[in-house]
């Protein structure tokens, strides 16, 4: 189990970047998170197996067509299996 807090910049917010994340996390099988930040940044916090996550990680990278990805900073937290499902908040 792996569980990480991503900071997203560049051209992340208006793009549909957080409904974008949130069906590709479905689709890997992640629980987790994701919101816009004030200063423009998008924050991901993602549960689940190694693979599925940084299946998620990678995609994030790019994002959806809209979106321009400067950078995605990765913090990798504790897993405890607390996450279920997929939010945006």
């Amino acid at each position: 189990m792996k569980k990480v807090r991503a900071i997203i910049s560049g051209r992340v917010q208006g793009v549909w970047f957080r409904a974008s994340t949130m069906e590709k996390a479905v689709e890997c099988g992640v629980s987790g998170t994701v919101r816009n930040l004030v200063d423009g940044r998008v924050e991901l916090v993602a549960e689940g197996e190694d693979e599925r996550v940084d299946q998620l990680l990678r995609w994030a990278e790019n994002g959806p067509p809209m979106a321009a990805v400067d950078r995605v900073d990765v913090e990798v937290l504790v897993s405890d299996g607390g996450l279920t499902g997929f939010r945006i908040t």
